[in-house]
């Protein structure tokens, strides 16, 4: 009798691993809506190789996006740990973070020296206007004129640093810029005067 709660114990286990596999297993970034939309946007990109200006492109900027987008791709069918945002900067990141199924993206606040935790998505950063900031590696950087939501694909282990000249700086460009109205995310008007004065989340760090 004991053999046979054991033998069906088991199987119900089986199952529910099968139904709904648990929170600590790798996560398959090629199944969610970011590979979609850089594999979409690849195809549609090496439809034009041959004559790049179609898609207003120069041949070196064309052969720059695809490796942005190639680089992203890899990045999500490389890894199985959610994305995390790490700050190497001396002040508090306002931070986009959402808790998988559970709660939606909204801003938190991540300290200087601290990684978001692993059980949650981090999704992007805020960047508020009069940030000295590096957008892409190919570019100088710029002060930003009005606040910036960017974001990076799943999997994606970003950090922010701040550089020799004083601007904030990526490990690798992000997937998307938005400006106010461009996305869902919540992009208001904070300086980071406001940002440093908030008390860091708790909740999101590792």
């Amino acid at each position: 009798m004991k053999f046979l709660k054991l033998v069906i114990v088991a199987i119900v286990f089986l199952v529910s691993l099968t139904i709904a596999p648990p929170s600590w297993a790798g996560q398959d970034h090629r199944k969610g809506a970011d590979y979609a939309e850089v594999t979409q946007a690849i195809n549609q990109l090496q439809q034009v190789q041959n004559a790049p200006e179609q898609a207003g492109y120069t041949p070196e900027q064309y052969h720059q996006q695809l490796a942005k987008l190639q680089a992203q791709k890899a990045v999500m069918e490389s890894t199985t740990t959610r994305a995390q945002c790490h700050n190497q900067t001396i002040g508090n990141l306002a931070v986009y973070v959402n808790k998988p199924k559970k709660l939606p993206t909204q801003l938190y606040y991540l300290a200087a020296g601290q990684e978001t935790d692993d059980d949650w998505d981090c999704d992007g950063y805020y960047l508020p206007a009069g940030t000295q900031v590096v957008l892409d590696p190919t570019t100088q950087a710029q002060a930003l004129t009005e606040p910036l939501a960017v974001k990076f694909v799943d999997g994606t282990q970003s950090i922010v640093r701040t550089n020799p000249a004083g601007a904030l700086e990526f490990n690798i460009a992000p997937a998307n810029v938005f400006k106010a109205g461009e996305t869902a995310w919540s992009i208001p008007t904070l300086s980071q005067v406001d940002i440093n004065a908030q008390a860091p989340s708790p909740q999101i760090i590792d």
